[in-house]
């Protein structure tokens, strides 16, 4: 938004820019190209920790299928519910009481 609002200005017109918590004063010709880098910066980064956080999340996906991970609620594809007392749906599950 500032960049399109600063293209329309006038390039000799002062503006005024934050630097580091300074308040410095520069013209639009010299404010203008140092925040289009800063946005071509941010979208590189930004696609960067995309890349990132797909490979941790494929990393993980392969930590869990080595080492049988699975989070609770989570269906075991493998083996089908059982019923009864070992399978948890038909009574105490093994528990003994004195």
């Amino acid at each position: 938004l500032v960049i399109e609002t600063l293209r329309e200005v006038d390039p000799t017109r002062k503006c005024f820019r934050m630097v580091g918590g300074v308040l410095v004063e520069r013209t639009v010709k010299e404010v203008l190209p140092a925040l289009e880098s800063n946005r071509e910066q941010i979208s590189k980064l930004i696609e960067a920790l995309a890349q990132q956080l797909q490979a941790k999340g494929r990393e993980l996906s392969e930590f869990r299928e080595r080492h049988n991970i699975r989070l609770v609620g989570e269906d075991d594809p493998k083996s089908a519910p059982r019923d009864g007392p070992e399978g948890g749906k038909g009574g105490p599950g093994g528990v003994l009481v004195s």
